[in-house]
């Protein structure tokens, strides 16, 4: 095995990538930058080590690659005390909510029911090629979507979004790109959200905004909180005091004047006509699921697609430090 280069962890047998793995420079904050794989101090790279060390100590033998543990790392500052207890949290909560096995058996067939009530979907990239998310929560009516699904399916489909995040949208998108995207772009839209319907999504978004914090760290890119309604600046401001600085940085409220801001970090062609873009989907944006992980250039079969045998015996014989970067299509 070929001696790390700097700023590299050494490879780990669990280090099996076939998508690039070194994250892109961010010259205009190297602080923001430090701790992403390709930018790890000596320091980072032993808490790694450690952290890697103390968990497999406790019999856990799955999600110990480094790419993994330095989201868990990065969201507790490199505390592996800290880290640790996130990420044996995290392992007990899959095991009890069945996550493994969620992308590949779920299938959520009132979905187009659903998204007349509450629109929650992917759609395409950003300028710099990660996955685009966007929820319209002025449109959600709990109480008509549980005359069609449940609120426990409801976030079933949730967390296998968010596996199908993990593999196979990310990895794709990072191919494009010829370097590792771990996070999203993220357009929540306002429009229509009152103060008389805050207290019946209040039980749901709670639940999905824990399992996102909690389980699935460092996804975040930024957040664009579009249509905000009068006063949501006022209080947004009011909270950011007790809000991680790096966090806020990622956040952007925007009142109905946020086109030109919005295509400064989405193309028109990616982003859906409602919102300023040029997007029309045959069919409609919300369903078409339409990205890198659509395009047999840059997709790949994911992991949890592949017989659990078959997945786990290529983890352990394959070890791939960086992934070759892919070539833009002419």
């Amino acid at each position: 095995m070929a001696a790390p280069t700097d700023n590299q962890v050494t490879p780990s047998k669990y280090d099996n990538y076939d998508f690039p793995t070194t994250a892109p420079e961010d010259k205009d904050n190297k602080e923001a930058q430090s701790g992403h794989p390709g930018h790890t101090t000596p320091e980072q790279d032993a808490k790694v080590e450690q952290l890697r060390s103390e968990l497999e100590k406790e019999g856990y033998t799955e999600r110990l690659d480094t790419l993994t543990l330095l989201r868990f790392l990065r969201a507790r500052k490199f505390d592996v005390a800290a880290s640790k207890l996130m990420f044996v949290e995290s392992e007990k909560w899959r095991k009890e909510f069945g996550t493994d096995d969620l992308p590949r058996t779920f299938n959520y067939e009132e979905k187009p029911q659903v998204f007349a009530y509450y629109p929650q979907y992917y759609h395409k990239t950003d300028k710099d090629g990660r996955p685009v998310y966007i929820e319209k929560l002025g449109k959600i009516d709990l109480n008509a979507m549980y005359k069609i699904t449940t609120a426990e399916r409801m976030l079933q489909n949730l967390v296998t979004e968010y596996e199908k995040l993990a593999d196979p949208r990310l990895p794709a998108c990072s191919r494009k790109a010829g370097k590792l995207l771990e996070t999203c772009c993220t357009i929540m839209d306002l429009k229509g959200v009152g103060v008389t319907s805050i207290p019946s999504v209040y039980g749901y978004v709670r639940q999905a905004s824990a399992i996102s914090q909690n389980y699935y760290p460092e996804r975040l890119g930024k957040l664009y909180l579009i249509n905000a309604p009068w006063g949501f600046s006022t209080a947004f401001n009011a909270v950011k005091g007790f809000l991680d600085p790096v966090t806020v940085d990622k956040i952007h409220v925007l009142g109905s004047n946020y086109k030109k801001e919005l295509l400064g970090q989405v193309p028109a062609e990616n982003l859906p006509l409602e919102f300023g873009g040029t997007c029309q989907c045959p069919g409609g944006c919300e369903l078409s699921d339409m990205g890198p992980w659509q395009e047999p250039e840059w997709a790949r079969t994911p992991k949890w697609a592949l017989p659990k045998d078959q997945s786990a015996s290529t983890t352990e014989e394959k070890t791939v430090t960086e992934a070759p970067a892919p070539q833009p299509a002419a």
